[in-house]
């Protein structure tokens, strides 16, 4: 069994993925960390020379190929979501843990994060950080849809939240 961690930028995919991929002995894989290598540039110059269409076909590929994979978390790229293929690769093969923040966490998040604008180009002409208020509500839909539970990173630390995606793990466990 994989866990696919989902959610909007700056929510701790990454950052809790490493950790509870260690804390279950599982191994770990960041979905834009490995479309970054394989395409030999950044998330930013990717989009830039050969737009998000691109990216997002490059993305359901690394998403179809880790859903073959067993015992993996993968902390997929934001958008991931919104492709249907790739969430029914990553519910055949394993759950979806929905990591929620609200916008003024992502939004704080975002001016912390000195790497944001090789690592999360915005997605509209607004910014990264003018654009939450409109795309967060659309993504949230899709998070809900794909997720099979969600756990709040919002004012919790990254151990409590693995704490938390464990308990359910478990949970998830016992129920099959």
């Amino acid at each position: 069994m994989n866990i696919y961690l989902v959610g909007y930028r700056c929510t701790g995919k990454s950052s809790v993925g490493k950790i509870l991929a260690s804390k279950l002995g599982m191994k770990f894989t960041d979905a834009d960390t490995e479309l970054v290598k394989r395409a030999k540039k950044s998330i930013s110059e990717i989009v830039e020379t050969w737009g998000w269409d691109e990216f997002r076909r490059i993305e359901k590929n690394i998403i179809r190929e880790l859903s073959a994979l067993e015992k993996h978390v993968v902390a997929t790229g934001g958008g991931a979501v919104i492709d249907g293929d790739n969430v029914k690769h990553m519910k055949k093969s394993g759950i979806i843990v929905w990591l929620r923040a609200t916008p003024f966490t992502i939004r704080e998040r975002i001016k912390k994060d000195h790497g944001t604008k090789d690592l999360r180009p915005a997605l509209s002409v607004k910014g990264t950080i003018d654009e939450i208020d409109e795309l967060l509500p659309v993504r949230n839909r899709f998070y809900e849809e794909a997720m099979n539970y969600y756990v709040d990173t919002d004012y919790v630390d990254i151990n409590n939240v693995c704490r938390d995606i464990i308990k359910i793990i478990e949970t998830a466990k016992e129920k099959l």
